[in-house]
Parts: C-alpha cells; sequence; structure tokens
C-alpha cells in the first residue's frame, strides 16, 4: 500500500525560517558588540591631586567669600593668583555673581556656594589656610564649612569645621598645620593675615616678612620672592 508523503503546513514552515533568522541577527549583534574595541586608556587624563581643601558656605547665598592658602615655601593662592606654587584655586566663588546663565533660552540658577583648592604635590612646613568675608550682604554672621584633606595614600580629614564671618573685610585663620612626612602636626588656628601679605605685594616697593623670613608675594606670579629686612 502506497502513502503519500506527508507535508507540512506553511505556518511551521514560516515559524522555523524565522527562528533561524533572529539566531543569525542575534549571533551578529554579539560579534559587532564583541569586535567594539574599548577606549583607549592613553586618551584619558587623571588629575593628581595629593590634598584638597574644600570652603562651602550655605546655598543661594549673595555673600562674596575668599580662600588663601599658604605654602611652607611662602607662596600664596588666592582669586588674583589661582596658581602658586603646588597649589591651583579650581574656581573663585563670587556668591551669586555669574550663577544665572541660560539654557535652552531658561534661566538656570547654580545654588552651590563652594571654592576648592587643590595640590599637585606636597612639601614638609607650615599651611595656612584663611577665610575672608569679601562682601557681606547683611549683618547677620556668616557661616562657612573648610575641610583639609590629605588624599594618598588613604583620605585623612586634617580638618574639618565651621567658622562665623561677621562682616565685609572679616579675616580668619581657620587652621595652621605642619606636615612632617606622612604626619600632620602641630594643628592650630593662631591669627596670621594672608590679605595683608598680598596688598604688600601689590603696594610699589612693598615688602611683607610673612612670619618666617623677610620678604614679599609677588602679585603677578603670587610666589614668594626672598629679601632681606634691610631691602637689599
Amino acid at each position: 500500500m502506497l502513502f503519500e508523503e506527508e507535508q507540512e503546513p506553511e505556518f511551521e514552515i514560516f515559524s522555523a525560517l524565522l527562528f533561524n533568522s533572529l539566531k543569525a541577527i542575534t549571533f551578529m549583534f554579539f560579534i559587532s558588540f564583541a569586535m567594539i574595541n574599548k577606549p583607549a586608556d592613553e586618551g584619558k587624563v587623571d588629575p593628581k591631586a595629593e590634598m584638597l581643601i574644600t570652603v562651602s558656605w550655605p546655598d543661594n547665598n549673595p555673600d562674596d567669600v575668599d580662600t588663601y592658602v599658604m605654602d611652607p615655601a611662602g607662596n600664596i593662592v588666592w582669586y588674583t593668583q589661582r596658581e602658586a606654587g603646588l597649589m591651583h584655586l579650581d574656581r573663585d566663588d563670587r556668591g551669586m555673581f555669574k550663577d544665572v546663565v541660560l539654557f535652552n533660552d531658561k534661566e538656570v540658577t547654580n545654588p552651590l556656594n563652594q571654592e576648592i583648592i587643590s595640590f599637585r604635590g606636597l612639601e614638609d612646613g607650615e599651611y595656612v589656610v584663611n577665610i575672608v568675608h569679601y562682601i557681606a550682604n547683611g549683618t547677620a554672621p556668616l557661616p562657612v564649612s573648610v575641610k583639609v584633606e590629605k588624599l594618598n595614600p588613604t583620605v585623612k580629614v586634617i580638618f574639618y569645621q565651621t567658622l562665623n564671618l561677621t562682616g565685609t573685610g572679616n579675616e580668619q585663620t581657620a587652621v595652621r598645620f605642619t606636615l612632617k612626612g606622612e604626619e600632620v602636626v602641630n594643628v592650630n588656628n593662631v591669627p596670621k593675615s594672608l590679605v595683608e601679605l598680598t596688598r604688600g605685594a601689590g603696594a610699589k616697593g612693598g615688602a611683607a616678612t610673612g612670619g618666617r623670613r623677610p620678604g614679599a608675594i609677588d602679585a603677578g606670579t603670587g610666589q614668594f620672592i626672598p629679601g632681606s629686612e634691610t631691602g637689599q
């Protein structure tokens, strides 16, 4: 007895073709994904910092606060001289000034009030961190937090405290500390004016001792200029 060969339904044939096509597409996708080259590490720029000083005050506050830092060599970084020695003022925050920008025809406000000073390297000796109330828009004391972090070999908070600035021109020494190898010693806040040193550098023939040795701060470079008490 002869039997005719049973024909497969057209639907099953179509399903098989569709399934095989999907497998092929999936396989090609994974092959293509595997061939994508990873970004070259050579093109990366990793910012190197040994220490950070972060100064912040209340969001949306219009007051202008400035940070002054002196290193063991006598170099001073501040808003006029944003790079001195191995120190760099990453941003001079002026309160609400220039904190409003246009984006897609809409005004966008950055409420953050913060200044950061980074150090590309460290040297043994004393560092001085001063905070100045450059412009006050009210009479109430302004709370300003100051944090000093040594980053290597592990993160270590050297200082973290809140100061209360009392009005335009008020300068306070937040902290003075001495680095001795990996150790941090002699942490204190004995007052030491850095504004006076920078003002002395700006005056013709001006000089300042800096409390360490005779000399002055070059207003153009922020570098310490050795000298003598007789000006020679």
